[in-house]
């Protein structure tokens, strides 16, 4: 990995940011295309939003690319391009949470601070035989107390990088390797043979499932887009005219312009394309998704929408479902 070693706190931070939620293999081609973009974290405070979401187009988690230009703008433009040096101040950062702050303190500054990832914490519950959800709020403070206790205060940045190691490649989720564990003998987990119940999870959230339905409305060239406002999923990403429903919709309802708030007296149209149900499964929603492809003979105008050329919407940044279907 290449940010491994590295004392740099821009690529660190960039690298943790990305990494949270997302396997390394998938994060590894997007941290590279990155800091070649965006070499410096000043580079990266003074570039386009689009430009930034587009290079993050696929990562998900859009909260965390926003965040990221709030910081590299406050780095750059208000800490004269220098990370702070301390857990307090790291912390003051968008985004930047104990673990994050741990590893970027830990790692380019030698900070005695504890990083506590899931590895960390599967490590932590199976060898000590920590029974308690570690998805709790109170059951993560205890992980980090107890991860602080047993730092290497003289190298923090090695013992870090070791527990987190250790358990990515011996204390796996599934299938550890419990014969090459130094541990075993007094892994609790080993002990009482609990290595796949621990460590433990409160219930999961139900998921929540969605219907949205796209119509890629086309004239002369030209597609009608808007930008995604609001808290919602995908905010500040670019998609087609959206009809969001609580069920499932007929086609003959989809190829009707009045039923997307288009009033359709004397425009002629030609429907192109019909998608097959597309689903896109995020952390706590399923979205269950179709588009429809319609020429039209008019232009039209639509509250929120802007008409682009179709062979510059590829600069815009899509959700992934979007991108999916469109083949990018």
């Amino acid at each position: 990995m290449p940010w491994k070693g590295i004392k740099d706190p821009y690529k660190i931070w960039l690298s943790e940011i990305m990494l949270q939620q997302t396997r390394v293999e998938q994060g590894m081609g997007y941290y590279n295309r990155f800091i070649k973009a965006f070499p410096t974290v000043r580079n990266l405070a003074q570039a386009y939003e689009n430009e930034v979401f587009k290079l993050w187009e696929g990562l998900g988690y859009y909260s965390r690319c926003r965040n990221l230009i709030a910081t590299a703008q406050r780095v750059s433009f208000e800490l004269n391009e220098r990370f702070p040096e301390t857990r307090e101040g790291l912390l003051s950062l968008k985004g930047v949470g104990p673990y994050t702050a741990a590893a970027i303190g830990s790692f380019a500054f030698g900070l005695p601070l504890a990083v506590v990832d899931g590895n960390v914490m599967r490590v932590l519950s199976r060898v000590l035989g920590i029974k308690e959800p570690i998805d709790l709020p109170i059951v993560r403070k205890k992980m980090e107390m107890l991860a602080g206790e047993l730092l290497d205060n003289k190298n923090p940045a090695v013992y870090n990088q070791a527990i987190m190691d250790f358990g990515a490649v011996v204390c796996k989720p599934q299938q550890p390797d419990c014969g090459q564990c130094p541990f075993h003998r007094k892994c609790f987990a080993y002990q009482h043979e609990l290595q796949a119940s621990l460590p433990a999870n409160s219930k999961k959230v139900k998921s929540r499932e969605r219907f949205m339905y796209y119509l890629i409305l086309e004239h002369g060239g030209k597609q009608l887009l808007r930008k995604r406002m609001g808290n919602d999923i995908w905010k500040g990403l670019y998609e087609f005219v959206l009809m969001e429903k609580d069920e499932p919709q007929e086609l003959k309802m989809l190829k009707r312009l009045s039923s997307w708030g288009i009033p359709s007296s004397g425009i002629q149209q030609q429907v192109v394309e019909i998608s097959e149900e597309i689903v896109h499964q995020l952390t706590h929603q399923k979205i269950r998704c179709q588009l429809i492809h319609i020429k039209i003979d008019q232009a039209i105008s639509l509250d929120g929408y802007a008409w682009h050329k179709k062979n510059a919407i590829r600069q815009f940044p899509f959700p992934r479902l979007l991108t999916r279907y469109l083949g990018w």
